[in-house]
């Protein structure tokens, strides 16, 4: 699904050369001037401006460690910078995160899309494989940086909706996207429309209200008595088989040669995906983020068969990424007996919300989750190809053509 075309952005404006991106040293590499003063592009943030940005993204799930972890973790896959917006004293205001890759547009389209463009690609294989700036996070949802010195809430978006077009024709990418807001971001991303931006559905998240006493509770009072029968038919069927413990740990670096085989396993199974993540990432997320990341590993017979990469942030128990040892988990019905298990640990340790990464939304609906909205924001880098852009971009949008996806009760909240 991606494949990163720029590997660096080159010292003079507007040029893109082929060297590794840890090649090249802590620098500004690209400057705008704007109306509200300028915006600075760099490979790193300046010591200068640490304090900015760390504040920037104190309150956020992925505050500032977790974007210099995915920065430096996944390099090979995306080119990672940051935006320094500075008012007209030169200061600045606000650290904004961005990345630029390689998207094929036709994924998440009907087979017979895909099917035709593949065709094609025998002889163009650059065909709708455009390069695209991005806001946000490579590896997980996006947060808008707080500003510094500015009571005016409004301020940076306005302040991205102007330069941003700007930049990416200058870094010749042919979209803007800011990727993967929460909807509680509207308010303060729909003034984007005003620049030319539209917003459409990213593939949504999920989550559940943790509103119960128990586990055996949220299958009697939230579960249909279909679900409930079925769910305790798989249960009784993994307790007949070898005993499969859970334990909850900080830190996966330890174990992380059995546990990154176990996603390699679902990666693989998946149709639809953006980043691959590595090895150092899942080594690194521990000691990166100590107060944040919890890690559900199950075993059996000593030897790792599933785990989840999660995050606890005020109160909510955020589930990121998963492992299955696809020998063992469709007997054992992994899936269901590691919700189960984590459904039953967070709430005995006190948590509200229960939230999930997107795709597999058969079990979660089945599981009475609802949806949790994630948008686009999305225009053409040319302002003459916008309006045309405009027109075919709610084919492009990935929830269309999820047919479960519609058969949620929430599901309305999508537009």
């Amino acid at each position: 699904m991606l494949e990163t075309s720029y590997s660096r952005i080159g010292a003079q404006l507007g040029v893109l050369n082929g060297h590794a991106p840890d090649e090249l040293a802590p620098a500004q590499v690209l400057s705008i001037p704007a109306s509200f003063g300028r915006a600075v592009v760099a490979d790193q943030v300046p010591p200068k401006d640490a304090a900015i940005w760390e504040a920037g993204f104190k309150d956020a799930v992925n505050d500032h460690r977790y974007y210099e972890l995915t920065h430096d973790a996944l390099q090979g896959q995306f080119s990672h910078y940051y935006l320094l917006l500075k008012d007209s004293s030169g200061a600045t205001r606000a650290v904004q995160p961005f990345f630029i890759v390689k998207q094929d547009i036709v994924v998440g389209m009907p087979d017979f899309v895909t099917r035709i463009v593949e065709k094609v690609r025998g002889r163009f294989p650059s065909m709708m494989k455009l390069p695209v700036l991005m806001v946000g996070c490579s590896a997980g949802e996006g947060e808008l940086a707080e500003t510094n010195g500015t009571s005016d809430a409004q301020w940076l978006v306005r302040a991205l909706g102007e330069v941003l077009p700007r930049l990416a024709q200058k870094l010749k990418t042919e979209l803007v996207v800011f990727k993967d807001f929460s909807n509680a971001h509207r308010p303060k991303l729909d003034p984007l429309k005003g620049f030319g931006f539209r917003r459409i559905s990213s593939m949504p998240a999920t989550k559940l209200e943790l509103t119960y006493k128990s586990f055996d509770h949220y299958l009697e009072t939230a579960l249909s008595a279909k679900m409930r029968k079925d769910l305790r038919r798989k249960f009784r069927r993994a307790a007949a088989g070898t005993p499969i413990t859970m334990e909850v740990v900080r830190d996966i670096s330890p174990f992380v040669d059995e546990a990154f085989p176990l996603y390699e396993q679902v990666v693989r199974k998946s149709k639809l995906k953006f980043e691959v993540l590595t090895k150092p990432y899942f080594a690194a997320l521990g000691k990166k983020l100590p107060n944040k990341a919890l890690f559900f590993v199950w075993r059996q017979e000593g030897r790792m068969v599933a785990f989840n990469s999660c995050f606890a942030h005020r109160g909510v128990l955020r589930d990121n990424y998963v492992g299955f040892d696809y020998t063992v988990a469709l007997d054992y019905h992994l899936y269901f007996v590691s919700r189960r298990d984590i459904f039953s640990w967070a709430i005995e340790n006190g948590y509200h919300t229960y939230y999930s990464g997107p795709l597999n939304y058969d079990p979660k609906l089945h599981l009475r989750q609802q949806l949790a909205p994630v948008d686009l924001y999305v225009r053409a880098s040319r302002n003459w190809l916008n309006p045309l852009f405009h027109r075919i971009l709610p084919l492009m949008e990935p929830t269309r053509y999820d047919p479960i996806i519609k058969r949620f009760a929430n599901a309305h909240e999508l537009a």
